[in-house]
């Protein structure tokens, strides 16, 4: 294992990077992102990430994009639905503990269609093939608790409930390992959607 250098960032100084960086993607402002062969070499040795970031595997999502961040910057984990399973939590575990990036981020997203093929399974009973339905199942709490006045409204309550959900299993951790960094404000945990549309990230979920 190579050598950890921590970040020097705190948890508000962190999210407030990642905000700037998306006021310049929705801009259309030149993003300066270091990717030149030194840069590479001193990662090779170590690595700070600021934040560990889960989201959703949509193409459309990319967080290095929307917050113009480069190699080295931020600890992604991603899976259809943005949702906490083992290999999720391991990794954030990881991203906390051994690197000690001072904030997580679970972020959700518009007409994210894992969600949507969760409340289908609500709604109509819907079955899907292979590992698909076990993998939406931890999304199926969310869709029960939201509601809308249309399928649209049902769709965005659902994604931002999932988001919340992923978020306060995070924040009530009980292995020292998220809760003892949480408790000394050297770790926040955020939920933010992503809209299609506008390009805005929506950090509407803060401690």
């Amino acid at each position: 294992m190579t050598d950890v250098v921590r970040t020097t960032a705190n948890p508000d100084e962190a999210l407030e990077l990642l905000i700037e960086g998306n006021k310049r993607f929705l801009s259309g402002e030149a993003q300066d992102i270091p990717a030149d062969p030194k840069l590479r070499l001193e990662l090779a040795k170590a690595q700070a990430p600021m934040a560990a970031y889960l989201s959703c595997s949509d193409s459309r999502v990319s967080p290095e994009l929307l917050f113009g961040r480069g190699l080295g910057e931020l600890f992604i984990v991603r899976n259809a639905g943005n949702t906490i399973d083992t290999v999720a939590l391991g990794s954030i575990e990881f991203a906390v503990g051994p690197l000690g990036v001072p904030l997580v981020v679970v972020m959700g997203h518009q007409s994210c269609g894992a969600v949507a093929a969760a409340i289908s399974v609500v709604q109509d009973n819907t079955i899907f093939p292979g590992s698909i339905g076990r993998m939406i199942e931890p999304i199926i709490p969310s869709v029960l608790k939201s509601d809308g006045s249309d399928e649209d409204a049902l769709l965005e309550n659902s994604i931002r409930a999932n988001v919340s959900r992923q978020v306060q299993m995070l924040r009530n951790a009980t292995d020292p390992i998220l809760r003892e960094p949480q408790d000394a404000g050297t770790l926040k945990v955020v939920g933010a959607y992503y809209n299609f549309n506008t390009g805005e990230v929506d950090f509407f979920d803060r401690p």
